[in-house]
């Protein structure tokens, strides 16, 4: 794939930590399952120190053995090997779409809610004219209009931040810079998906193998393309021994997602999608559709086996506080996440709920990130037509001009669209436009274990308000149907404070200033 497919940037792809010898590695770990002496070691399956003639049989017996583990699908023995990359020049569509729309990797990228992003740092398709003028225009116009939201937006966030903080009005000075950061944070919802990221990137040699099998895949298969071809070629740069096992791209076509995306014969959603999907929601941003009936039972049960423990000796209700009460479960006030390490805390697996949610692309991006509460998000063109589909930041209902500026802009984002449209530019093209505030429709499930984790994190009022919101919603739904294992989905103050850990807030100086571990969750109110 050529860096022509765009005329901004090229995306810069490094490799900056490997395993030394990885692919030896790799072969080493398999024969090691078959070995009688012990361990073997990737010099060994190389042949260092022998002959000549016998290291190139050794040579050629290893890879004969590593094109049969691929080819048997016994791919763990290439888990162990990992690659880190530094990624920049890569769109926010490209991390949505593709590189964190999967559990098997590990990602720092630079935040868009406190690093502002600068004009013209968006990907910029090699179109022709006059559809490249009408590109840059829309991606300009976005980012413009962010810079200017931003500025109206001080003034709003400034009156929610001190109804939070009243005893710091006194020093306005003091809290400009942060009172900035959350204008910025609402802001954010006018720039183009198209926005460049900087990152770190981890993975294992799998997950390269994946990436480059379906990186022509939707949404963003020319960048996908790109960018996974840089990873290879610098792989192959240091290893390429791993060319013995890597397979080529699947084209698009051959995807059952375009198959059959195809046989639809349409662009967009169905004809009263959106206002089925939004009508079952009802007033709620994740809705509760499915989850096993007897969870509090089976858990219970669970918690028993572990413990060798009959009804009579500990109850449900027992059982289930031994679990989940932070008092007597210790583990739930640390840092650090215990959970699937230990052994009560994993009966928790056996709860499992399902919810129908609505989130931006922004806030769907960080709500991805919790790779063990896995989605099922949509191809962009069977849910995005002509016409704006937007989540509104919580904040703008605070300001009735900054709310009409915020929807003017998208209009102009859609018009620009529009016309792109007509001009015969691809969707996925068309798509690098969209606002990070357009609307993703889709469906999550999680077991309790990891849902339990991901509130935790994400009931902080640290938390983007709209995930925030989301997790909120769930907690209740849980808290309604299983009420001994909802009351303990808590935000990480509660947790510590019922655990008896002090400082409750572990964020230090970020402490949000609303003592939520002395409050009902349903009474907590925030637009910022």
């Amino acid at each position: 794939m050529s860096s022509s497919s765009f005329l901004s940037p090229p995306p810069e792809v490094r490799l900056v930590r490997r395993f030394e010898r990885g692919f030896d590695n790799a072969v080493a770990a398999a024969r090691t399952c078959y070995s009688a002496k012990g361990i073997v070691t990737p010099e060994e399956v190389a042949g260092d120190g022998l002959e000549p003639e016998a290291a190139a049989a050794r040579r050629q017996r290893r890879d004969r053995l590593a094109g049969d583990i691929y080819g048997a699908g016994h791919h763990t023995t290439f888990q162990h090997v990992h690659f880190q990359f530094a990624l920049s020049n890569v769109s926010r569509q490209l991390l949505w779409s593709f590189l964190h729309a999967h559990p098997f990797y590990n990602s720092e990228q630079v935040s868009q809610r406190y690093v502002t992003v600068r004009a013209g740092s968006y990907a910029l398709p090699r179109l022709p004219e006059p559809a490249l003028t009408v590109y840059r225009e829309t991606a300009d116009g976005l980012v413009a209009d962010y810079e200017e939201l931003a500025r109206r937006l001080v003034p709003v966030a400034s009156e929610a931040f001190y109804e939070r903080f009243p005893a710091r009005r006194h020093q306005p000075e003091r809290w400009a810079k942060e009172i900035g950061k959350k204008a910025q944070e609402v802001a954010r919802y006018l720039l183009p998906v198209a926005t460049f990221a900087y990152l770190y990137h981890t993975v294992s040699a799998i997950t390269l193998f994946r990436y480059r099998r379906l990186a022509r895949l939707y949404d963003a298969p020319l960048e996908q393309a790109e960018v996974v071809e840089r990873m290879v070629e610098q792989v192959l740069a240091a290893d390429p021994d791993y060319a013995r096992v890597l397979e080529d791209p699947l084209p698009l076509e051959a995807t059952p997602e375009h198959e059959r995306f195809v046989a639809l014969a349409r662009q967009g959603p169905a004809p009263g999608f959106r206002s089925r999907f939004d009508a079952a929601l009802g007033s709620r941003v994740s809705r509760l559709v499915d989850w096993k009936v007897a969870a509090e039972e089976t858990v219970a049960e669970a918690v028993r086996e572990v413990l060798g423990a009959a009804g009579g000796e500990l109850s449900d209700d027992e059982a289930l506080a031994t679990l989940l009460d932070p008092a007597r479960n210790r583990y739930l006030g640390e840092a650090l996440n215990l959970t699937t390490h230990s052994k009560l805390a994993r009966c928790l697996g056996h709860a499992h709920y399902t919810f129908r949610k609505k989130l931006s692309h922004t806030a769907d991006s960080q709500d991805q990130r919790h790779r063990m509460t896995p989605a099922s998000r949509p191809i962009l063109a069977a849910q995005i037509d002509g016409d704006p589909d937007l989540v509104e930041p919580a904040l703008l209902a605070r300001d009735e001009g900054c709310r009409r500026f915020f929807h003017e802009s998208c209009e102009r984002a859609w018009e620009g669209m529009r016309r792109l449209a007509r001009h015969g530019v691809p969707v996925e093209t068309i798509h690098y436009l969209l606002p990070n505030a357009v609307a993703i429709r889709f469906s999550e499930s999680a077991d309790l274990l990891h849902l339990h984790h991901k509130h935790t994190m994400r009931l902080c009022l640290n938390a983007q308000e709209e995930i925030w919101r989301a997790s909120l919603d769930e907690a209740e739904q849980i808290a309604a149907i299983h009420p001994r294992l909802g009351r303990w989905l808590l935000p990480p103050c509660s947790q510590r404070a019922l655990a008896g850990v002090k400082p409750p807030c572990p964020e230090g100086s970020r402490y949000c200033g609303v003592p939520v571990w002395k409050q009902d969750l349903a009474e907590v109110r925030r637009s910022i």
